[in-house]
C-alpha cells in the first residue's frame, strides 16, 4: 500500500513526517478493508470494547440515544480517521457509530495499538496527538451547541469541514462535497432539519455559503468566520511541533 493510496497515512502525515518503517507499521491498520452499506451500525453504546477501526472509505458519525427517542450526533468522521480511539480504556462503547455513506472499514484488535507503542516513538507521539485532537472537536462542540444561534452554528461546524477535508484531500478548493442529510445535521447542531434548511437559506441569501444538494461552496472564508466568530485555535494547523524529528528518530523502540 503506497502512501498516496492511504487516507490514515496523510492524517498522520499531517501532525508530523513518518518514516517508511513506520509507514508499514500503519499499512497493518488498513488491512483487511470491510465493505459496508450506508446506514451499517459499526457497534451500539455498550457493546464490548475491544477494538478500534479505520475508516479507509465514507464518511461515518459516533451518536448517543437519547431517554426521550431522539439522538445526539457528537462526531463526523472523514477518510483516515480512527474510530473509538477514546474508549482504549474502557470495556463497553460510550457512544454507537454508523456509517452515512457506503464505505470501507477496517478493524483491529487493541494490541495492534500496543505494537505500535512499543515500536515507534513517531507514531505513539501522533496517536496521542489525535486522541488530544479529537477531545479538543468534542470541546469545541460543546460550545457550538450550548452558545452560538443557527446561523452561528452551521457556519463554524462548515468551516471546520472544509479544513478537515483539507488534510487528506488538500486541492485549494472552497467548494467540498457534504454527504450529510438535514436530519443528521440537526442531530449534530441540535437544530430542527426545517431549521437547518432555513439556516441554508439565509446564509445563501447573504452569499456566504451556497449549496447544491451535497455540495457546497465558501466562497469567501473569511466573511463566514466573521459569521460564526469561529476561533480556528483547535485545528491542527495551530498546534505546536510534536518534537525535534533527529531526536524521534533515535527514540524508536526496541522492536523496531
Amino acid at each position: 500500500m503506497s502512501s498516496e493510496e492511504s487516507c490514515i497515512v496523510r492524517h498522520f502525515r499531517y501532525y508530523h513526517p513518518v518514516s517508511d518503517e513506520d509507514i508499514m507499521l500503519l499499512a497493518r491498520l488498513e488491512d483487511s478493508a470491510t465493505p459496508l452499506r450506508a446506514g451499517t451500525v459499526l457497534w451500539e453504546e455498550r457493546d464490548e470494547a475491544h477494538e478500534f477501526c479505520t475508516l479507509k472509505h465514507g464518511w461515518a458519525f459516533s451518536y448517543r440515544e437519547l431517554e426521550n427517542g431522539t439522538r445526539q450526533i457528537l462526531e463526523i468522521y472523514l477518510p483516515g480517521d480512527i474510530i473509538g480511539l477514546r474508549e482504549f480504556a474502557f470495556s463497553q462503547r460510550l457512544a454507537g457509530v454508523q456509517m452515512v455513506e457506503d464505505g470501507e472499514v477496517c478493524f483491529f484488535p487493541h494490541r495492534h495499538i500496543v505494537d505500535i507503542f512499543r515500536q515507534s516513538f513517531t507514531l505513539t507521539s501522533i496517536l496521542f496527538a489525535i486522541a488530544s485532537h479529537q477531545q479538543v472537536m468534542i470541546t469545541e462542540r460543546l460550545v457550538n451547541l450550548a452558545r452560538r444561534n443557527a446561523r452561528q452554528k452551521l457556519a463554524h461546524f462548515l468551516l471546520e469541514m472544509i479544513q478537515r477535508l483539507r488534510q487528506t484531500q488538500a486541492d485549494g478548493s472552497e467548494s467540498f462535497r457534504l454527504p450529510l442529510s438535514q436530519e443528521i445535521l440537526a442531530d449534530l447542531l441540535g437544530l430542527s432539519p426545517v431549521h437547518v434548511s432555513r439556516t441554508f437559506t439565509a446564509l445563501n441569501d447573504d452569499g456566504l455559503v451556497f449549496r447544491d444538494r451535497y455540495q457546497v461552496q465558501i466562497p469567501d472564508l473569511e466573511a463566514l468566520k466573521q459569521e460564526a466568530g469561529f476561533d480556528d485555535r483547535y485545528l491542527i494547523e495551530n498546534m505546536r511541533p510534536l518534537f525535534d524529528a533527529k531526536k524521534a528518530d533515535g527514540n524508536r523502540g526496541p522492536d523496531a
